[in-house]
């Protein structure tokens, strides 16, 4: 039998626990129970992940039993956290893992089973997962670590061997899905919510023990104003990472924003295939596109200042300065990382302004195009046709080599290193990132029985700045049909 350490130590939990969906106030979390999966299946494993953990090949078989609900007896009882949050802008109350629970911690490490059943804050929900979602979080949690971005990771997938029934775009045609259950590692799940239902409720002695429980593990020595400035830092530089690697993450609702600056809660996401800085993938948020791939800095800032204003009723010190100080941080990383992706030593806001413009108007592949501003400074031609959704037509294709050659003439003007710039736009732009039709097409494999190019996908999101057998395949432009596929180009929060 697997023992952990225990998670939220003297911080108070809910006694009253029925097993049904409830309002649990003044707790910080609720015990729960995992349901034992009927037939689980192991699919999916981070040897990495789990290496890192300590955790022994010899203990393989124990640990699935234990990440799949099956274990007899769970040592410290399992925990499901209380947190409330804005959603789409509007408070919606108490939230809670509706079907997350912590097991509690390994060397320091939280783990926790998503869709492993019911918890005081389920909703009306089963606390399940389907594949569907679940092996999307399992294989972007491990691709966003590969890429540098911070993220929380994922250790395991386990097929539970049960139907679970979904309506995918909450149209009225639900259809049942093979369960399962993902194993999410982190330093903490803790969210704004955590601490916004506390201030909501005017709980503000839980609040208050919130607030040290968090400074003593993760902001050790801090004063609450200066815990808060260094939030407001790493979501910041959170936000340039996202746009570095064009991600959206489609549902950033305060309850989504991590407290440690981590990516968090891989529902409804995309990545920017044909550059569209206005895209969504949530078709829940089609009409005011609220969390588009360009909003996303915007929405970072008010949902730090709704965590603020939680923060200041328990707080003597005025936060307003460390708020404030947002667009600074990110501007900073955000000039900083975008003259990386073109090999220069500054980059000035129009310029960057410029070169989405261009990439905009050309339909680009993100990837691909900035990949190929190495393949110029290798001296390579280039198939531009190849990099841009857009048939090119002459103006377009002069417009692109005005662009070139003022990029150029920067590079001569800042002395760049050719040899220095080049290692750095490799290590800022990928080969590799998990499209959402790249993971779709695993699934329709899934389907059939064959998990061959879920293993090559395994292997591809390791080494996503390298040009391999396994990246290579995956090199190239969406493919059109997944425009208009449910799954790749428009997803719901139907999980």
């Amino acid at each position: 039998m697997i023992k952990l350490e225990e998670i939220y130590q003297g911080l108070r939990e809910f006694k009253q626990l029925t097993g049904r969906p409830q309002q649990t106030p003044g707790a910080h979390f609720s015990k729960v129970t995992p349901e034992k999966a009927p037939n689980p299946k192991l699919l999916c494993w981070s040897n990495g992940l789990a290496s890192a953990m300590g955790i022994k090949d010899s203990d393989k078989e124990l640990w699935i039993k234990l990440l799949s609900g099956n274990q007899d007896n769970y040592i410290p009882t399992p925990i499901a956290a209380r947190y409330g949050g804005h959603q789409f802008g509007h408070w919606a109350g108490q939230l809670g893992d509706g079907r997350a629970m912590s097991l509690g911690q390994l060397n320091g490490m939280e783990i926790q089973l998503k869709g492993a059943g019911l918890t005081p804050y389920s909703r009306g929900a089963d606390g399940k997962a389907v594949l569907r979602s679940s092996l999307r979080e399992y294989i972007c949690s491990e691709a966003m670590f590969h890429l540098g971005v911070p993220t929380t990771r994922a250790l395991s997938l386990v097929e539970t061997g049960e139907d679970v029934l979904r309506d995918m775009f909450y149209d009225g045609n639900a259809a049942y899905e093979k369960g399962a259950i993902c194993t999410r590692i982190a330093p903490s799940f803790l969210r704004f919510g955590n601490y916004q239902i506390h201030a909501a409720n005017h709980e503000l002695e839980e609040l208050k023990e919130l607030v040290d429980y968090t400074i003593e593990n993760y902001f050790p020595g801090m004063s609450i104003k200066e815990m808060f400035g260094e939030v407001v830092r790493r979501t910041a530089y959170l936000m340039s990472e996202w746009m570095r690697v064009g991600f959206v993450h489609g549902v950033m609702n305060t309850d989504n924003l991590s407290m440690l600056g981590l990516t968090i809660d891989y529902g409804p996401y995309g990545w920017l295939d044909r550059f569209d800085p206005n895209w969504t993938p949530n078709t829940t948020d089609f009409r005011e596109k609220r969390y588009r791939f360009i909003n996303q800095v915007n929405i970072a800032y008010w949902n730090l200042a709704q965590l603020k204003e939680a923060l200041q009723t328990v707080c003597l010190d005025n936060l307003d300065a460390q708020l404030d100080s947002f667009p600074d941080n990110f501007h900073h990383f955000y000039q900083d990382i975008q003259a990386k992706k073109v090999g220069l030593k500054t980059c000035e806001r129009q310029f960057i302004d410029e070169l989405f413009d261009l990439q905009y108007d050309l339909q680009a592949d993100m990837t691909l195009f900035y990949r190929s501003l190495m393949d110029v400074m290798e001296g390579k031609e280039v198939d531009w046709q190849s990099i841009f959704y857009k048939d090119l037509t002459n103006d377009d294709r002069n417009r692109l080599d005005m662009w070139l050659k003022k990029w150029q003439r920067e590079q001569k003007l800042q002395r760049v290193d050719p040899m220095i710039a080049y290692g750095v736009m490799n290590e800022s732009n990928p080969v590799f990132i998990p499209r959402n039709y790249i993971v779709q097409l695993v699934l329709d494999d899934l389907e059939n029985g064959d998990e061959t190019s879920l293993r090559n996908l395994e292997q591809a999101i390791l080494n996503p700045y390298e040009l391999n057998e396994f990246t290579r395949p995956f090199y190239k432009k969406a493919p059109e049909w997944s425009t208009s596929r449910p799954g790749c180009s428009t997803l719901s929060c139907s999980s």
